[in-house]
């Protein structure tokens, strides 16, 4: 499912949401435009790669639990994540505030590449991507939004066709189909290049990060009252 907008109207500018989109546009477009060699040593420099992790911990190592999330494997890996933050992340933002949600973004990061280190420790493959903070973010849109309506286009082939569906159906479905990819490949990402437990973790995150936020935990109770 490939999802086109939802129903939440934002009552402010998500400008943290639209910069964080503007960096890993801009960081793509680096990368894309630099020589092949360069594009090399910057994936060795910057991205995630578990096997770094084994000999011990570095600050070096540390640094690259954060660049990776601004890069990503080609146009196509960008695209997909940028649509989803677009879509989710402006509303997290609005309901949260905008320090509050870029905190929330990192730590959500974090916490979806340590779980990745944890399910492929030892992997020598490079991990880039923006899509485990972006997990975090649609993690805590099910929380804050479980209602709200997400137009999604169903690809079909000649039998494509334009829905909608409670948040809580469209992101539900969405977890449950990266879990059982990160069941059933274990240490995904040697296998199929996608690290579907990054996904799993930062989903997670989301959904507790935001439950803890005071501010929601009061809001939530006024509308119960």
């Amino acid at each position: 499912m490939i999802p086109v907008k939802d129903g939440i109207e934002t009552r402010e500018t998500p400008v943290v949401n639209y910069t964080l989109i503007a960096v890993n546009v801009i960081v793509y477009l680096f990368m894309a435009l630099a020589a092949p060699e360069t594009q090399t040593a910057i994936v060795a420099k910057y991205a995630l790669i578990p096997a770094h992790f084994t000999d011990g911990v570095t600050l070096a190592e540390i640094k690259t639990i954060f660049t990776s999330m601004f890069m990503h494997a080609g146009l196509a890996h960008l695209g997909g994540n940028m649509l989803y933050l677009w879509i989710f992340g402006d509303n997290v933002e609005d309901r949260i505030g905008h320090f509050r949600y870029l905190m929330f973004y990192l730590a959500g990061g974090v916490v979806a590449s340590l779980t990745h280190l944890a399910t492929n420790w030892g992997s020598e493959l490079p991990t880039v991507g923006a899509s485990g903070a972006i997990a975090a973010v649609l993690g805590a849109y099910l929380v804050l939004f479980p209602a709200s309506r997400i137009v999604t286009i169903i690809p079909l082939g000649r039998y494509s066709r334009l829905t909608s569906a409670p948040a809580f159906v469209f992101l539900g479905l969405w977890f449950i189909v990266q879990l059982f990819e990160g069941v059933t490949s274990f240490g995904g990402a040697d296998v199929s290049g996608v690290a579907f437990w990054a996904h799993i973790g930062g989903f997670v995150a989301g959904m507790v990060m935001v439950k803890l936020m005071p501010t929601v935990a009061r809001q939530e109770k006024a509308l119960a009252w």
